[in-house]
């Protein structure tokens, strides 16, 4: 049998104990465990393979693209996130954001636990990767109905330049219009889960403000945003409108 076919079998395995053990968990406790403890030995027995050998599906070792984790999740716990069967975030909390990490073109298989409870996950996703390519994937909403948006970065920035694109993910926020401070808007009408494209600037400091869409009521004011020469950022809106917490916005730069 391939080293491939171990691994995926390893990974069938566990799915199967898993789905088991969460049948019998209010059933039988006994059971449970039982089946538990083997999906976890199948999952470490696919880990260790992940961390000896290459990875099955990695047809070139010089072929990868780059994916980085947000956690937008408005009341989500703190979470775990594994791709492939192995954890490569712990205990991410809210408004954490990863670095990027490499993976290998290809389909591979992203899995959010609550951080340290590998019974029942709170999303999964497959993920497709493609040479060359940056990707931001943010898990966002209610934990009980939690989203999952996927974006491809373009970190590429004119030298001396700079850029900027916003993303809505406030859950109860209705659209909104991203203005400079009581003047022009430059992005409009931007629903939740929706995000513009990138817009080339020059360096500068401004005050902006989110306003509720086709108005002037101001929903969120973001001041002295520094954006800087040869970055390119993705600025967050998240929390609620009406409730904690409350509106505030996250600032990532590639």
């Amino acid at each position: 049998m391939s080293r491939n076919q171990n691994y995926y079998d390893f990974l069938q395995k566990a799915s199967l104990y898993d789905l088991l053990a969460n049948y019998y968990k209010y059933i039988n406790p006994s059971s449970h465990i039982a089946y538990y403890q083997k999906h976890l030995q199948y999952m470490n027995l696919a880990a260790q393979m992940m961390r000896t050998q290459p990875m099955p599906n990695q047809q070139d070792s010089n072929l990868s693209g780059k994916v980085r984790f947000i956690h937008a999740s408005i009341d989500a716990p703190n979470v775990d996130i594994y791709i492939d069967g192995i954890r490569i975030l712990k205990d991410f909390s809210h408004k954490d954001v990863s670095n990027y990490l490499s993976l290998p073109v290809g389909k591979h298989q992203v899995d959010i636990y609550p951080s340290g409870n590998m019974v029942s996950t709170v999303l999964s996703r497959k993920i497709m990767i493609e040479h060359g390519k940056h990707y931001t994937f943010i898990p966002s909403g209610h934990v009980k109905n939690m989203k999952w948006l996927a974006l491809e970065d373009d970190p590429r920035v004119p030298i001396g330049g700079t850029k900027i694109r916003f993303i809505h993910l406030s859950p109860d926020a209705p659209a909104l219009d991203i203005a400079v401070k009581d003047r022009d808007v430059i992005f409009s009408n931007i629903s939740y889960r929706k995000y513009t494209s990138f817009l080339g600037l020059h360096p500068m400091t401004v005050d902006l403000e989110a306003r509720i869409a086709g108005s002037t009521n101001v929903a969120l004011p973001i001041p002295q945003l520094q954006l800087m020469p040869n970055k390119a950022y993705s600025i967050l809106i998240i929390g609620s409108i009406t409730s904690e917490p409350g509106l505030e916005v996250v600032i990532i730069n590639n």
